[in-house]
């Protein structure tokens, strides 16, 4: 039986121990000196669909890790200190972007308060680059009434990234993507050492702004596998003019670069890829398609064959709306970490009985 002494001792240790707060963010230090030595990266998860809370992280252990970034990972978080990308309110130390040096971004229709917003404007306003994945280019949506003082922001994607949300071309978890360089890029810096590139996420319709340099199109493949052909069946009815094509006739765009250029001249090198759910980035191609874009966007040297290996086991979940590893924070995500499945989400509730 314990003494009533060390009961008292124990007490009084843990009443007096420091007690450390959960983290809002995880930070990366640079693992050496590397082409990113010096510039801090600030990584932006908050997508309801497509994992960005699983797939960035992993790109911020690469890029500081093998390339000598410091990198910062921001998540949407509920009161409780837990991960929950649904929250599209929630983007805690937003200071973060202050220092900015560049950003890489997995967003959908988020409505940060004024604060997050303006820190955010302003990284875009002094001019550093951005990386964009999958629904960035619809990044924000605030409603018409509401009191933010951002909400042309809900133009972000098109009128800094070249494109808004337009439709789902291929349909997601039917024909996965394929991605097929476009004629004439073959020879961009950011396409060196890609080899095949394939996401099983649905290729979306995009039609960049006049003077984005497009770098690949995405085949629409009849099934869900790397080895399925590509849908030479099926014809489509575009949104954006009505006009009725096939599935890859021709190809959507699905990676392009351009230069935002502010009304003082300040300039930021875009790169946007609407390939990029956390299953996507299992692709090694892929994954060197976006660290290339990152070393592109502050104009360094890119490699014949960037490493992009993996610095912690990655498993990403399926993409699925609700399908966020419940009861997660900011420190699972540390490196030497294996991320934990999470909590089992809550049970449906009962459908309500039919009345006869």
């Amino acid at each position: 039986m314990t003494s009533p002494r060390v009961l008292v001792l124990l007490l009084g240790w843990l009443l007096l121990s420091p007690v450390r707060a959960a983290s809002t963010s995880i930070a990366y230090p640079a693992a050496g000196p590397g082409p990113g030595a010096g510039r801090h990266l600030v990584f932006l998860t908050g997508d309801e669909e497509y994992r960005s809370e699983e797939g960035l992280p992993m790109l911020a252990k690469i890029l500081s890790q093998r390339h000598g970034f410091r990198c910062t990972v921001l998540f949407a978080l509920d009161p409780d200190g837990t991960i929950n990308p649904d929250n599209n309110r929630s983007l805690p130390n937003s200071a973060a972007l202050d220092t900015a040096d560049g950003i890489v971004l997995g967003l959908r229709f988020r409505q940060w308060p004024d604060e997050a917003m303006q820190r955010f404007a302003a990284a875009i306003a002094r001019g550093v680059p951005l990386v964009a994945l999958r629904t960035s280019t619809h990044a924000f949506r605030f409603p018409a009434n509401s009191p933010s003082r951002y909400k042309k922001f809900n133009d972000f994607g098109r009128d800094v990234l070249g494109e808004n949300w337009v439709s789902h071309w291929g349909a997601n978890r039917r024909g996965a993507t394929r991605g097929v360089i476009e004629p004439g890029a073959e020879r961009d810096p950011i396409l060196r050492g890609v080899g095949d590139l394939f996401g099983d996420s649905g290729a979306y319709e995009t039609h960049p702004v006049p003077g984005s340099t497009l770098l690949v199109r995405g085949q629409v493949l009849t099934g869900m596998n790397p080895t399925d052909g590509p849908d030479t069946q099926q014809r489509k009815q575009r949104k954006s003019d009505g006009i009725e094509q096939g599935m890859n006739d021709p190809m959507m765009p699905v990676a392009w670069t351009r230069t935002h250029t502010h009304p003082d001249g300040k300039t930021n090198r875009v790169f946007c890829t609407t390939m990029g759910a956390a299953t996507d980035l299992a692709n090694e191609g892929l994954r060197r398609l976006v660290v290339n874009a990152v070393l592109w966007g502050f104009a360094l040297e890119i490699p014949a064959q960037t490493d992009v290996r993996f610095v912690d086991a990655y498993a990403p979940s399926p993409y699925a709306f609700k399908g966020y590893r419940r009861g997660l924070t900011p420190d699972d995500h540390a490196l030497g970490k294996v991320l934990p499945p999470g909590t089992p989400p809550p049970p449906a509730p009962p459908a309500p009985k039919k009345k006869f």
